[in-house]
């Protein structure tokens, strides 16, 4: 499947249009007091498989899971019985204030211990299973003592969790950090990957490296050609995993949504066949 996520200005056109779109992924915070939006949102769930992405949990925070926020979540998840749930490998509280931004944790046995606590804890409640999304980075930590691809692998296969492989995020954190994406990829356990993701990022001036570029992950450009070609690569060695384009900010209009969809299905199409010729 390759689909769009579905934000707050299009939920009405997507209700009475209907638009050709194979599914539909949505943040559950957008809805959790927003009656209206909700009762649209379950009008579109009978129509397309939704697949529910949280931005609220907190897995790598030092501190404890809230899960109240987490029950909330509940409610909506099985009134609208997504696809999928999924959220980030990240950090986003801090004295039990929410902060407006996903925030990066060391690579470190200790961290590994507290985000498999998180996910058995979150997927308790919610009472399915739960992806966690590799993140975007701009930094590293010395103290990290195992590599990304490496934690979440060992994340997923002491949880169960699978793993949302956003391949955009691969790309831009390769460039960024200053390592193969390919190579990233193919540290990742293809059993675990449930879902990928597709997104866009604006270049700035890198300020600690003067005369550097700096990737970042706005989700306000179109996916740029090199993601295409990594998210080939990542179709080839995955298989036909069910796809998100992602696109929060500077939204355009919903068409220019479905025509990155549609080409992400003909991605699909065109780098599978040539996997299985390649086979034969």
């Amino acid at each position: 499947m390759a689909g769009i996520g579905l934000r707050l200005p299009h939920l009405m056109e997507i209700a009475a249009t209907c638009p050709p779109v194979e599914w539909v992924e949505i943040h559950p915070e957008n809805f959790l007091a927003n009656p209206h939006a909700t009762e649209l949102l379950l009008e579109v769930s009978r129509r397309y498989p939704v697949s529910v992405h949280t931005v609220g949990i907190s897995i790598g925070s030092a501190e404890e899971i809230d899960l109240e926020h987490v029950n909330r979540l509940r409610r909506l998840v099985d009134a609208v019985d997504p696809v999928l749930v999924s959220g980030h490998l990240a950090w986003s509280t801090h004295g039990g204030a929410y902060l407006n931004d996903l925030l990066p944790l060391p690579y470190t046995a200790e961290a590994l211990r507290v985000a498999t606590d998180h996910v058995r804890q979150v997927q308790d409640a919610l009472g399915r299973e739960y992806l966690i999304e590799n993140p975007s980075t701009y930094v590293g930590f010395s103290t990290s003592t195992m590599g990304e691809a490496e934690f979440l692998s060992e994340l997923a296969a002491r949880t169960g969790c699978r793993i949302l492989c956003d391949v955009s995020n691969v790309h831009l954190s390769g460039h960024n950090m200053g390592y193969d994406p390919y190579e990233f990829l193919d540290r990742l356990p293809p059993g675990a990957i449930g879902e990928l993701h597709l997104g866009g990022f604006t270049p700035e001036d890198d300020d600690a490296s003067p005369g550097a570029e700096l990737l970042v992950d706005t989700h306000a450009t179109p996916i740029a050609e090199p993601v295409w070609q990594l998210y080939a690569h990542a179709l080839r060695r995955f298989g036909a995993v069910p796809t998100i384009v992602e696109w929060d900010n500077d939204l355009p209009p919903l068409a220019t949504l479905l025509q990155e969809a549609s080409r992400a299905g003909a991605v699909r199409d065109q780098a599978l066949e040539s996997h299985h010729a390649a086979a034969r």
